[in-house]
């Protein structure tokens, strides 16, 4: 193996578990590269223990106090991003550039949390003659964070500054399938200065999810996964009196009119579907084409044939990911769909994990293809003559992450972001992603709780309102306030 046993992170030591060894394996090659101990309640139980025990002195300093770690962190993702890109590539199989940006994005959201004390700061008024009322946050105590395979690096980021930051001492679950990052980052931030046990890891499967979600000791509870297991996570962690917010998958339709700007269209819509082998939740995986759109879908398929496995292309996870991914293009080829590019049987020097672009069209919006989460680098064109029946499609949707709209049109333009049922929105944009200081977060069945998980809206989230209200001056006249 190139690397060791993964150990969980504990109170800023390796703590090796006494779980089962699960491989991890590099979907480039097939190569197991480690392994990891799947941890379970013990394990949880010990690091709730530890961020406890360290909760009092982190919260009990300032937030300016607390940002000066993620400013040095900041600084150490820059320093070391070839070193994380690389991690990266190798243990979810995304391209060198795919996980350069991922790292980047991280950058992006530590430099959002080195400004809280800007935007996170309370609130003081003079609300009556010598009455003050003011606010402040809080931080809940001992939180948790549950993060998928797809971006190793990214996801944890969407919660780890902004939630210790704040206050809060954290547990992150990784994937099973990716715990190097993760490690590496616990690295990172001990050297930036985090105290020992404010950030712990806990690697495992099921039974690590299901201990977070039912510990008393954990106040809130975050989890990036499928649909399925979003809304056991979101069940069980409510039930058990946790906050929790639990992003779920995704269905995003790109809706695309007979105007829009070919070249850029396609050159968008190739990208969003095969960007990160299509794993990821805000991929183009389904195309409402309305009208006379061949010209267009002409110019995806010669730009899809450009997306080069091995090359510009990364693996998907695992066998079975590919296995899956394939079973969907053949069920809806035997359904009547037409594949322009076709995908299947994608291998590089008989290795890995890949599967190629793949462009089907007439799909039909009945077919699974056209409305399960395929997690994989297909498109799936549906036609329709108006705009109105695209956009039933897409509100037809039980998912809500993300939606576009390709057209030169302003008018065209608003009236489908009105009228479409996500959470984030694009026009003439195939991975409509908002920037910091705007939040990541969807609709229906790819969100389940209040809020987002980034941004200004993460910051209600992970704290609670004090609310004081002060009166030192007894010579004040007597109100209803006093």
């Amino acid at each position: 193996m190139k690397y060791p046993i993964t150990e969980n992170i504990i109170g800023g030591k390796p703590i090796l578990s006494n779980g089962d060894l699960l491989d991890v394996v590099c979907p480039l090659d097939g190569e197991v590269i480690s392994q990891v101990h799947l941890s379970g309640r013990a394990a949880v139980d010990e690091a709730v223990k530890t961020a406890n025990n360290a909760f009092e002195a982190w919260s009990g300093i300032t937030l300016k106090e607390r940002v000066q770690v993620f400013f040095k962190y900041k600084q150490l993702l820059e320093e070391n991003m070839a070193e994380l890109s690389a991690l990266i590539h190798e243990e979810n199989g995304k391209t060198i550039g795919e996980a350069k940006a991922e790292v980047e994005k991280a950058v992006e959201i530590t430099e959002f949390a080195c400004s809280l004390p800007q935007i996170a700061a309370g609130e003081i008024q003079e609300v009556s003659r010598g009455v003050e009322c003011r606010s402040d946050r809080v931080p809940l105590g001992v939180v948790a964070s549950i993060s998928p395979f797809n971006f190793p690096a990214m996801v944890p980021n969407w919660t780890i500054p902004n939630a210790i930051a704040l206050g809060n001492t954290m547990i992150l679950k990784p994937s099973e399938q990716v715990p190097l990052s993760a490690n590496r980052i616990a690295e990172l931030l001990h050297d930036a200065g985090l105290p020992d046990g404010v950030f712990n890891i806990v690697h495992g499967g099921q039974e690590a999810v299901e201990a977070i979600c039912d510990h008393p000791g954990i106040e809130a509870v975050t989890f990036v996964g499928s649909t399925k297991v979003a809304k056991i996570v979101y069940q069980r962690g409510t039930s058990n009196l946790k906050r929790v917010l639990a992003l779920g998958g995704a269905k995003n339709h790109l809706i695309v009119l007979p105007d829009a700007h070919p070249e850029m269209a396609a050159s968008n819509i190739a990208a969003s579907m095969t960007g990160c082998a299509g794993q990821r939740c805000m991929a183009a995986s389904a195309m409402v084409a309305v009208g006379e759109s061949d010209h267009i879908v002409e110019k995806i398929c010669a730009a899809a044939k450009t997306i080069i496995p091995g090359e510009n292309l990364g693996s998907v996870i695992s066998q079975a990911a590919k296995e899956r991914i394939e079973s969907y293009i053949t069920a809806a080829e035997e359904q009547g769909a037409k594949v322009l590019v076709d995908g299947r049987g994608a291998a590089v020097n008989g290795k890995g994990f890949y599967v190629g672009p793949t462009v089907i069209d007439n799909v039909k919006p009945d077919m699974k293809i056209a409305s399960e989460e395929v997690f994989g680098p297909v498109l799936a064109i549906m036609r329709t003559d108006t705009v109105d029946e695209a956009i039933a499609i897409e509100n037809g949707s039980d998912y809500g992450n993300a939606a576009s709209v390709f057209t030169q049109s302003g008018k065209m333009a608003r009236y489908v972001m009105d009228k479409a049922s996500a959470g984030m929105v694009g026009v003439n944009i195939g991975v409509p992603v908002p920037r910091e200081p705007f939040s990541f977060g969807g609709w229906n069945e790819s969100k389940f709780g209040s809020g987002d998980i980034t941004g200004k809206s993460s910051i209600d989230f992970w704290t609670k309102l004090k609310k004081t209200t002060i009166k030192w001056n007894p010579e004040s006249r007597v109100n209803w306030m006093s």
